[in-house]
């Protein structure tokens, strides 16, 4: 009997994976193993003295807290700024529109020198800050306000094109049949759009935890108050400290996978249970 091949509308599956493999390997695999095996020269002993020093530890308290809450921010945020976007009409829509992805065409160090010179204490608004007590650059705040500001196109352009697929019509009619607002928010439009947001705070989370540029100008960097991880991996570099920079990275790195795979997770259980509830 003649054996049937299967016909692919789209042929050389076999080229375009071996490519794929490759790209990922040069791009993705090589250099996350070198950083394995640099830091696998270090003994446990100096590598637990490595990670866990309290300068480090603060890093990480500081880094992936902020990057989390930051995130959590830009998924309220985001959500607003795609709904305004997608159901309203207004005068200057297409640059309020282009203006949120400014954030990926602004250099990073030049966005850190932007809202380092107006949330200080001589800028616009740190002067009206001031009397109040809240200090915004070289604190915390400040690596949180860079982290959100970096953060946000990721949930706008996530969610815009979602919301734009959701016909109002579906809404009028919950309306028509006595639906609160609220109710109609919470049963119709957010299981749509819950994938959606996971994705971009998932996105938001993983530009967060690896900035520097951005943050390092409005942070202080001041040891143990408004240090970042990225930073204190180079500072070990400028040490000539490799082992001790990769073996940093390498924590940084196992936490940030471990945190997305929960998060990819929890993205496909939504989603399949979107699916059979659809």
């Amino acid at each position: 009997m003649t054996r049937l091949r299967r016909f692919s509308p789209l042929p050389g599956f076999g080229l375009a994976m071996g490519y794929t493999l490759v790209y990922l390997a040069i791009i993705v695999v090589i250099p996350l193993t070198a950083v394995g095996a640099k830091t696998l020269t270090l003994g446990w002993e100096a590598f637990w003295s490595a990670v866990s020093s309290p300068r480090v530890l603060a890093s990480y308290q500081l880094s992936f807290g902020a990057s989390l809450l930051a995130a959590g921010i830009n998924v309220v945020f985001g959500l607003i700024f795609a709904w305004v976007l997608v159901r309203y009409r207004f005068p200057g829509k297409g640059l309020v529109d282009s203006l949120v992805d400014l954030p990926f065409a602004l250099p990073t160090a030049v966005a850190g020198i932007a809202l380092a010179t107006i949330y200080s204490q001589n800028g616009p608004v740190g002067k009206l800050l001031e009397p109040l007590g809240v200090e915004i650059a070289y604190t915390p705040k400040g690596v949180l306000l860079a982290l959100v500001f970096i953060g946000l196109p990721f949930v706008v352009r996530t969610v815009q094109p979602v919301l734009a697929d959701l016909e109002k019509e579906v809404e009028e009619a919950a309306a028509g049949l006595g639906a609160s607002c609220w109710q109609t928010f919470y049963k119709i439009i957010l299981p749509h759009i819950a994938p959606a947001l996971l994705t971009g705070f998932a996105m938001a989370f993983a530009r967060a935890v690896g900035e520097y540029g951005s943050v390092i100008f409005i942070a202080g960097n001041v040891p143990m108050v408004s240090e970042i991880t990225p930073l204190m991996i180079i500072t070990k570099l400028e040490q000539y400290d490799y082992a001790g920079a990769t073996a940093v990275a390498s924590v940084m790195l196992i936490i940030s996978f471990i945190l997305l795979l929960i998060i990819n997770g929890l993205l496909g259980w939504m989603q399949n249970r979107y699916a059979r509830g659809a």
